[in-house]
């Protein structure tokens, strides 16, 4: 029962502290938000797509959670409020060394960046081209470096943005939306 002379308490075992609460280990958080899928947590396969938002899924996830009538986040309704990736596979990556984590499985074709989390990646929605944030800042084009498209501001889509980016991000996608109705309504003028 203790303090039957054979036992000396210690301070922690009197006396209650406040627990710190635990915090999260932010290597296996880019981790889990760059090589999994935001749906079904399923290691990202091809085809990948992302939402307006910029979160990443697997297409085969998001068709079956269609036919089955699953929950899927509220601003996808259809395939068409998702865009196929274009992504650039990374050479020094092995599909045997999947759990290495210091190497990603796809990089940024103009710098060569890894699409870690480390760095910010963009893809433009009028292709699905993906890139390092760096290298459209760096290069000022008005088309796509990598297939010639031609692309605005409201077509930059961040992938897994922090917090403070989700507000443009819902912005950008209301632009996109509004641009494409216009569009056929204009088509159906004529």
């Amino acid at each position: 029962m203790g303090c039957d002379g054979g036992t000396i308490p210690r301070r922690n075992e009197l006396v209650k502290v406040k627990q710190k609460p635990e915090t999260k280990d932010h290597t296996s958080h880019l981790i889990f938000q760059w090589r999994y899928c935001n749906l079904s947590q399923q290691l990202l396969q091809r085809p990948i797509v992302t939402c307006g938002l910029g979160k990443l899924y697997n297409k085969s996830a998001i068709i079956e959670a269609m036919i089955n009538k699953e929950s899927l986040p509220n601003h996808i309704k259809t395939l068409k409020d998702v865009l196929d990736l274009n992504l650039t596979r990374n050479p020094e990556f092995r599909e045997d060394a999947i759990m290495r984590i210091e190497i990603s499985p796809y990089i940024c074709p103009v710098t060569g960046l890894e699409m870690s989390g480390k760095f910010r990646f963009v893809a433009l929605w009028s292709c699905g081209c993906v890139f390092a944030e760096r290298a459209l800042k760096n290069v000022e084009m008005k088309a796509c470096p990598k297939c010639q498209k031609c692309f605005d501001k409201s077509d930059i889509l961040e992938l897994n943005p922090d917090f403070s980016a989700e507000e443009t991000m819902k912005e950008r996608m209301e632009v996109r939306k509004r641009r494409k109705k216009s569009a056929k309504r204009v088509i159906k003028k004529k």
